[in-house]
C-alpha cells in the first residue's frame, strides 16, 4: 500500500492552497492514502472563519472529484448552526467516508475561543477497504489516554499544525504512538516557518521516513508488518 504524508505551507489565499493540493494529488501514484496537514487550505483564519467554512464546502466538492482514484485526508473549518469546528474529512473513491471534529483544542493558540470541540467518543476506529483506521488531530496526540481508543488500528492518521518550538515533542510522540499501538502512523505537519515540519511515515516497529526538505513523503509499505509485529511482541493487540 502507498502511504503519503504531505508537508505543505499554507498561504492566506484559500484558492491557491486548494489548487496546490490538487496539483500534488495528481503527481502521486493512484490508489495512495494521502494525508495533508491540519487546516492546510485556510490556516486558523480566526478573523475570517465564515469565509473559511464557506470555502470548505467548495473544497469538499473538488476533493470528491480528486478522490476517484485516491484516498485523501485533511482537516477543514466547518460550520454547524453558529458553531465552527476543526473537522477531519476522509475522501475515498469519490465519496466522503469519515468525519470527526477536533476534541482537544490547543489553548496556547486560543483555539477554544473560536472552535467548538468535538466529542471524545468520536475518536474511534473506522474501516477503509478492510483496514482499521484511526485519527488524532494535532494537540490530541499529547493525551495518551486517547491512544487506547485507537488500539487495534492498522493505520493512524495525524494531521497537524505543530509549532517549531515543540518539534522534538511531535517527533517523539508520533513514533511512540506507532510503537505503542503497533501500527503505521502517517504524520502530516505544516511547513510554515513557525511550524515543526517533521512529517513522517512510521512503521509498527518504529522505523521513520522523515525529510523536512520534502513536500511529499511517499512510501510503499507491506501491511503484513502489522501482524508480524503483534505476533513478535504480543502486548494485547490482536494480530
Amino acid at each position: 500500500m502507498n502511504l503519503v504524508a504531505l508537508q505543505t505551507k499554507t498561504s492566506s489565499n484559500y484558492e491557491e492552497n486548494l489548487k496546490h493540493l490538487e496539483s500534488i494529488i495528481k503527481e502521486i501514484p493512484k490508489n495512495s492514502l494521502i494525508l495533508a496537514p491540519e487546516l492546510c487550505l485556510s490556516g486558523y483564519s480566526y478573523e475570517t472563519l465564515d469565509k473559511a467554512a464557506s470555502f470548505s464546502k467548495i473544497a469538499i466538492e473538488r476533493l470528491l472529484e480528486c478522490s476517484q482514484e485516491q484516498t485523501i485526508a485533511l482537516t477543514m473549518t466547518t460550520k454547524k448552526e453558529n458553531n465552527y469546528c476543526n473537522t477531519f474529512h476522509l475522501f475515498h473513491k469519490g465519496k466522503l467516508i469519515h468525519t470527526q471534529s477536533k476534541v482537544k483544542l490547543f489553548t496556547l493558540n486560543q483555539e477554544e475561543h473560536y472552535f467548538t470541540a468535538g466529542k471524545e467518543e468520536e475518536i474511534k476506529l473506522f474501516e477503509l477497504n478492510g483496514l482499521k483506521i484511526g485519527v488524532m488531530i494535532c494537540f490530541e496526540l499529547r493525551f495518551t489516554k486517547l491512544w487506547q481508543q485507537l488500539k487495534g488500528a492498522d493505520i493512524i492518521l495525524l494531521p497537524s499544525m505543530w509549532g517549531v518550538l515543540r518539534k522534538k515533542h511531535f517527533e517523539v510522540l508520533s513514533q511512540a504512538l506507532a510503537i505503542a499501538n503497533q501500527c503505521f502512523v502517517i504524520a502530516s505537519n505544516c511547513a510554515d516557518d513557525d511550524c515543526a515540519k517533521s512529517s513522517a511515515i512510521i512503521t509498527p516497529f518504529g522505523e521513520i521516513l522523515q525529510d523536512d526538505s520534502q513536500e511529499i513523503l511517499f512510501q510503499s509499505v507491506d501491511l503484513k508488518e502489522i501482524e508480524k509485529m503483534r505476533r513478535y511482541l504480543p502486548v494485547g493487540i490482536q494480530p
